[in-house]
């Protein structure tokens, strides 16, 4: 599978979030959007991630930018996840893969020397027009926002 890069369309979706919620690629025409893969919710990766993103989050709405984060658990973990640290952002619950396969960042990793299939976090910043402008492959998770307003 191929992940999609800077001048791909990003792919239509129709998944819940954390509420139940439905949530399409649609709800972001005409707007700059971030969509942040993670692998698993409560993670202490993913919540680093996540917390560096909701400490910005007023400066990346200065910029324009709607958030999106997406993991393959569901809607209840997404829920704990996202009220714990009172995230301002959805949280997608794909637990059957459908965004996660559109864009590509579901396959083989390593872990503490084991091989699987996971999620690779990566970060994809999305145009109004819906054309991703830049893919963020290697993520720092404690820096993350510096990195999508292009500051390091």
């Amino acid at each position: 599978m191929k992940t999609l890069e800077a001048g791909d369309k990003a792919p239509y979706f129709k998944v819940n979030d954390q509420d139940g919620n439905t949530i399409s690629s649609e709800d972001y025409k005409g707007k700059k959007w971030v969509v942040f893969f993670y692998p698993k919710a409560s993670t202490p990766g993913c919540t680093a991630e996540a917390c560096n993103l909701r400490d910005n989050y007023k400066e990346l709405q200065k910029e324009g930018f709607e958030l999106l984060g997406v993991s393959a658990d569901g809607e209840k973990r997404q829920k704990n996840f996202k009220e714990k640290y009172n995230f301002p952002f959805p949280l997608l619950a794909d637990e059957n893969k459908e965004v996660i396969n559109a864009f590509g960042v579901w396959g083989p990793k390593k872990f503490m020397g084991r091989n699987f299939d996971g999620i690779h976090r990566k970060t994809f910043l999305i145009d109004e027009t819906g054309t991703i402008k830049r893919v963020i492959d290697k993520v720092k998770t404690k820096d993350h926002t510096a990195q999508i307003l292009n500051l390091n």
